[in-house]
This record gives C-alpha cells, sequence and structure tokens, in this order.
C-alpha cells in the first residue's frame, strides 16, 4: 500500500487535492487513483488533483487532472491555489511569481493574506449568437476559450416553446439536465464545453458552472467567471473590474483591458485557502 501526503485547498469553494512532489517522491497517478482520490464518499473529495513539481526556469510546475482522472485544461481556480501553496510552502516570496501548468507559462501573486490572483493568457475562439436548442428549451448563447472552452447563457435567452423567457433567476435554472445536454452536444464535439449560466443584477454577474471532467455543478469556476466577465462586457458594457458572484457565495474579480476589440491583460483574483492536510493511503 503506498502512502502519500496530500494538502487540501479550496479556491471560491472549488477544491482540489494538492499533492508536493518534494514530499511524495515516486507518486504516480492515473486516471483509476484519481477518481478513487477525488470520490467525494471513498476518498478525500475534490473536483480536481493538482501536482506540484519543480521546474527549471520557472518557480513552479502544475499538472492539473479533473475529478473523472482526465487531463485538465486551464483551472483557474486551480491555479490560484497553486499560487497559494507554492507561496507558503516557501517557493517564492512577495514577488510576481512565473509558473507552468500543463505545460503553458502563467503568472500570478499572492496580494494578500489567502487572496491570490492569476494571470491569464488572452482568449481565444470568442462566438456570439449560437443559437441552440435543448429537448425544451430555445438557447442563445456566447462561446469562448479562456484556456478552457466556455460556454456563457444570459438567463434571459433561455426561452420556453412559446419564445417567452423560461426563468425568473439562475436558481431556478435546471443547470445539471440542460448543462449536461450543451456539454456534449454535437455543436462542441469531439471535446465538449463547460456551461455557465448567469444573471446580472445592480453590474454584479451571478453565475453558475456546469465543468466538464466534473460532469455536475461547481461552487465555483475559474476559467467560466472569467469567461462570463468578458463576455459581460461585450454583450452588456461591463466594466473591468467585473464582479462575479458564484454558487458557493464567494467573490471573484476578474481584470482586463480591451484593446482593438481583443482582451489583454487579464487576471481572476479571489480567495484560496488551506482546508487541511493528511496523509492518503492508496
Amino acid at each position: 500500500m503506498e502512502k502519500y501526503l496530500f494538502t487540501k485547498l479550496s479556491g471560491a469553494g472549488n477544491d482540489f487535492v494538492l499533492f508536493d512532489s518534494r514530499i511524495n517522491s515516486g507518486l504516480k497517478l492515473n486516471p483509476l487513483k484519481i477518481r478513487k482520490i477525488c470520490d467525494r464518499k471513498y476518498g478525500v473529495g475534490g473536483d480536481g488533483i493538482l501536482l506540484i513539481s519543480d521546474n527549471p526556469g520557472v518557480a513552479f510546475d502544475v499538472q492539473y487532472y479533473n475529478a473523472d482522472g482526465s487531463g485538465g485544461s486551464l483551472c483557474g481556480n486551480g491555479a490560484r491555489c497553486a499560487i497559494y501553496y507554492c507561496k507558503i510552502s516557501g517557493r517564492f516570496g512577495n514577488e510576481l511569481v512565473n509558473f507552468t501548468l500543463n505545460g503553458t507559462g502563467y503568472s500570478g501573486s499572492v496580494l494578500e493574506d489567502r487572496l491570490v490572483r492569476f494571470n491569464l493568457n488572452p482568449p481565444g475562439s470568442l462566438k456570439y449568437n449560437i443559437k441552440l436548442n435543448t429537448r425544451n428549451f430555445k438557447l442563445n448563447s456566447s462561446f469562448i476559450d479562456t484556456g478552457s472552452p466556455h460556454v456563457v447563457i444570459n438567463i434571459n435567452d433561455v426561452l420556453d416553446n412559446n419564445s417567452k423567457p423560461a426563468f425568473r433567476s439562475i436558481d431556478d435554472f435546471p443547470l445539471f439536465e440542460i448543462g449536461r445536454e450543451i456539454r456534449y452536444s454535437p455543436e462542441f464535439a469531439p471535446g465538449g464545453t463547460n456551461v455557465n449560466i448567469i444573471e446580472i443584477r445592480n453590474d454584479v454577474v451571478y453565475i453558475r458552472t456546469y465543468e466538464r471532467g466534473v460532469e455536475n455543478e461547481t461552487l465555483a469556476c475559474g476559467s467560466g467567471s472569467v469567461a462570463a466577465a468578458l463576455l459581460s462586457n461585450s454583450a452588456f458594457g461591463l466594466e473591468s473590474p467585473v464582479r462575479l458572484s458564484t454558487k458557493g457565495g464567494s467573490e471573484l474579480l476578474v481584470h482586463f483591458k480591451r484593446g482593438g476589440g481583443n482582451f489583454e491583460e487579464v487576471s481572476l483574483t479571489g480567495p484560496a485557502e488551506v482546508i487541511f492536510s493528511g496523509e492518503l493511503s492508496i
């Protein structure tokens, strides 16, 4: 039986099991192990796994895995948790830190205790007015790739079969059923997409996200929040920084600049904290 030390972290309710290769030599993960570790009844429980390693030329390297065992693309809240862990474990000080996540370079910083900023690369594949039909609803959506692919739908753009608004609030929206249907829809094959439903009240974007790889709604999604913020700027004129209220009740801030129709200097800021540490037998 293998035994490893882990740290459980939360980024705005998005939770992760982190393994540090410095204190877990020989750790090898595979999809079966990842699914067992992330299982909330028989494992530690988490939306994903972060594996921290040393990497010449940068402060650290992060490999991110989804809870279903698949290799993850960008995870914004996971990146913020990794930054926070590497700060408190002594890998860098108060400076801006450069690191790699799943082979791509990023940067970030700890602004104050448990408040972390993650700097993203410019987004791609921005598309507006994508018409989607589910079993019971007609939806007008937008798509953007913030490092992970995201569909964003405003609650007012969900119509019933009589072409009338179907829901008064995102709280009433059946995200699991509709999110899963859109996630696997042919429009976003072969990799699928994450699905975000938003509602704007008093210039605050309220957001719920169905995450691929978790295959369920999560309490927060960092890359989804960035997607929603940027598209809310395009569609509704919300200025930087855009405030988002997540399913778990945390607040995330998305800063950006826009020049020539392109988004630049995009960052995600929010809470990150250690929940507990322990030893895991695999």
